[in-house]
């Protein structure tokens, strides 16, 4: 299951490698394990640009995704690209005093739940259910020893 990361900005608060692996254990949590992902890490003016484009909200936000949704000959899935902004990332993190580790694995589980097809803005229901699995995926983390709350 390949996981690419693409850094575009200049944080190196943390690293991409742990980042890759928890990306790897969630689409095995998921199982989506022959998926392929692409995480990009921008800063927030490009983060902004993306929003726009392609949400009509000019306005920098924490993490976009991207689905593709394909399937390759070799029955590979392509699941898409997840979007986060680092300096929105460290932001927040301090705001919820969290670790910027915490935090990007947070909107890397929001963003990998997002290519799954759901969402929260559909409906306070659809809401719910997006967060409880994403409860999941934190737990699971968790519980292999890859996250410590």
């Amino acid at each position: 299951m390949p996981v690419e990361i693409i850094r575009r900005d200049d944080g190196k608060e943390f690293s991409s490698r742990k980042l890759k692996k928890v990306a790897q254990k969630v689409l095995e949590i998921v199982e989506q394990e022959q998926a392929e992902l692409c995480l990009v890490l921008v800063g927030n003016a490009e983060m902004r640009k993306l929003n726009a484009k392609f949400r009509k909200k000019d306005y920098t936000t924490d993490v976009l995704s991207f689905p593709v949704g394909d399937e390759l000959p070799t029955g590979v899935r392509l699941l898409g690209d997840v979007v986060i902004s680092v300096e929105r990332a460290k932001e927040q993190a301090k705001e919820r005093w969290r670790t910027l580790n915490e935090e990007m694995v947070t909107l890397l589980i929001h963003g990998i739940v997002h290519l799954l097809g759901y969402d929260h803005e559909r409906s306070p229901k659809d809401a719910r259910i997006m967060d409880r699995l994403e409860r999941k995926i934190y737990r699971a983390l968790c519980d292999l020893g890859i996250l410590k709350v």
